[in-house]
């Protein structure tokens, strides 16, 4: 099932909201924490077609509650009265309110500050407080602090559990709360309505991991980084999963350290990572083996188990090289599109070292320019291409212009790329903003430069991506269905 939290601060619209959240959810729970005046818990729920949690927590717990403890005491008591199907308890309120009718008792256990120490101990107290379901919550910015309450959620008990994540990984920790039969996962009907800072949206959970088909037996792919390119990865990897009739999904992981990763992965059973460009060096420390291009950059797109170990795969800039030469069109027998041609990459990560080697493959002129004028030299002498120092752009002459960032930024140095760089018949290509693009690449199209397309050259590459984790080649729809 899923939760959708409610936190109505008015008693007006506060039965809209649940209205709304109950065409959309299994369970509404709502939070009475907000209201400004004392509800009619009873009224306000009375027309909600769906099963009812009431909830009102402190702030040491994450609520918004201003008024004393008694109040809050007799608020539960009142909320009990009214009939609904749970009731979300503290254990200190649930030793002093008896169980009454057939509403069930949530008895949870709240950190904001860091995991629970003692897992065992609360579920001996929730007992002791005749606890029906036990409810964790507690702070899950990274993989390293959700696995915990992964690891209590994941194991056959007698109380059910469910858990509420709170931070990025809390949308990790509602997935995998999913497939383990966690009784319920928790969202938010829209943004500016959560519960908690981070909290997935209903429409999220839908659109883009298509929660609703993950059951037990679902594998999982981790996707590391975030942004755009992230839920652009997710959406459409698991439109051509669903496509394909895989039982698979894309699970959004952060990590701090890959210290204790490879066991968890071995755990939750997930045999690859995608990443975006931003996760691509962090990911890249996971794999034992690698291909001379990503070696050398020390960058890598996805990363999959195999017998020998974790390997570590460079997509993207093959994918960019493809669709640049099919724009620049052939040009010699050889099929050297970039042969000889004065190709200036701006950048100084591990996608600008990989797009350095692989034009230099192709014969190509490579020259290298960053904002961080320190390291695009280190570059240079390591790929044995041109450097250009900052201050020269603008006077130096390219046949290709390919972006890898959207600035010229470096520490406190504020520098945005300025438009005079693009010359007409100049072929540029911007893949900092992929699947989309960025407002470079339309200024680009008014100066007359030759475009590669930014949704020319995600296509292919997500097209290579499903095909080296799945061995088949991606649905033609997936694209179009993923996107919209």
């Amino acid at each position: 099932m899923i939760c959708i939290s409610v936190t109505p601060e008015s008693r007006q619209l506060a039965k809209v909201d649940i209205y709304n959240a109950a065409n959309q959810c299994d369970l509404v729970e709502v939070c009475l924490d907000r209201l400004a005046k004392e509800p009619d818990v009873k009224d306000m729920i009375s027309g909600c077609k769906k099963p009812v949690l009431i909830s009102c927590r402190p702030p040491q717990e994450g609520g918004k509650f201003d008024g004393t403890e008694d109040e809050r005491m007799q608020l539960l008591r009142q909320a009990i009265l009214a009939g609904p199907d749970y009731i979300e308890l503290d254990p200190a309120s649930a030793m002093k309110i008896p169980r009454f009718g057939k509403t069930q008792r949530v008895v949870s256990f709240a950190s904001l500050t860091r995991p629970l120490n003692d897992v065992e101990e609360a579920f001996d107290e929730a007992t002791r407080c005749k606890a029906d379901i036990v409810k964790f919550t507690w702070p899950t910015e990274i993989l390293e602090s959700a696995w915990p309450l992964l690891a209590v959620v994941s194991q056959k008990r007698l109380l059910p559990v469910v858990g509420l994540g709170l931070g990025r990984c809390g949308l990790t920790f509602s997935l995998l709360g999913r497939k383990y039969g966690s009784p319920w996962i928790y969202a938010a009907l829209e943004k500016g309505m959560e519960a908690f800072p981070g909290q997935p949206t209903v429409g999220e959970l839908d659109d883009i991991y298509r929660w609703r088909q993950v059951d037990s037996k679902t594998r999982f792919i981790g996707v590391a980084g975030e942004g755009i390119e992230e839920v652009a990865i997710s959406k459409v990897m698991n439109a051509a999963f669903d496509l394909s009739g895989m039982n698979t999904r894309c699970l959004p992981l952060d990590f701090k350290s890959l210290d204790r990763i490879p066991k968890m992965l071995d755990v939750l059973k997930v045999p690859a990572i995608i990443s975006t460009p931003q996760a691509g060096r962090r990911v890249m420390g996971l794999a034992a083996t690698g291909d001379d291009v990503t070696k050398v950059a020390q960058f890598s797109d996805v990363v999959i188990k195999s017998g020998d170990g974790w390997q570590a795969h460079n997509l993207v800039w093959k994918s960019a090289i493809r669709s640049l030469e099919a724009r620049l069109g052939k040009q010699s027998s050889e099929d050297r599109p970039l042969d000889k041609r004065n190709t200036l990459i701006i950048g100084s990560g591990g996608l600008a070292i990989s797009l350095s080697h692989g034009v230099r493959k192709r014969q190509g002129l490579v020259s290298i320019c960053s904002g961080d004028d320190v390291e695009a030299q280190k570059i240079a002498a390591a790929c044995d291409i041109r450097y250009v120092p900052s201050a020269q752009l603008y006077d130096t002459l390219f046949d290709v212009v390919v972006l890898t960032t959207g600035s010229m930024d470096f520490g406190s140095k504020k520098s945005p790329l300025n438009p005079a760089l693009l010359r007409p018949n100049i072929c540029f290509m911007d893949l900092s903003a992929l699947p989309g693009e960025s407002s470079f690449t339309n200024e680009a199209r008014q100066r007359g430069c030759k475009i590669v397309e930014p949704a020319e050259v995600f296509r292919d590459y997500i097209g290579s991506l499903f095909k080296a984790l799945t061995g088949q080649d991606i649905p033609p729809d997936a694209i179009t269905q993923g996107l919209g």
